[in-house]
């Protein structure tokens, strides 16, 4: 029975970290066309609406890692917050190369540096919101 409970508390803890990473992603998008996006009369409706579609594909695309991460976290019981986000932006950034770190110029005038960087950032925040639900009693079940 803890084990099935475990797991409840896994999923709910994997889908608020979608929805937190998504959160994270469109306002850090959205922001530096904030202004023209106010004067459009774009409603909050629509934004949540960009979060929930937004949290779907998060889910999708991430899940087969994030279920590694998450049954290495489990079987070691490792419980700090520290390595949720550590993990949840190194997740966010490789999925974001497709693993190829060797094509990073480090150019800051590329545009997709800035794109990268929100991604890592919704990666920490999902990796923390997991930590909040779920990961805070990682291997409790054992």
């Amino acid at each position: 029975m803890a084990v099935l409970v475990r797991i409840a508390m896994i999923v709910l803890g994997y889908v608020l970290a979608c929805i937190a990473a998504s959160l994270i992603l469109t306002v850090g998008t959205l922001t530096p066309e904030w202004d023209d996006l106010t004067a459009l009369g774009l409603q909050s409706v629509a934004v949540w609406a960009v979060v929930m579609v937004g949290a779907a594909v998060i889910g999708g695309i991430a899940m087969m890692p994030a279920l590694l991460v998450i049954a290495l976290t489990e079987g070691f019981s490792w419980r700090s917050s520290l390595i949720y986000a550590a993990l949840g932006g190194v997740l966010a950034l490789s999925l974001s190369y497709g693993l190829d770190f060797a094509g990073y110029s480090g150019d800051p005038e590329n545009p997709l540096v800035r794109e990268r960087e929100v991604l890592a950032a919704a990666g920490i925040a999902g990796g923390f919101v997991y930590w909040l639900f779920a990961g805070r009693k990682a291997g409790s079940w054992k």
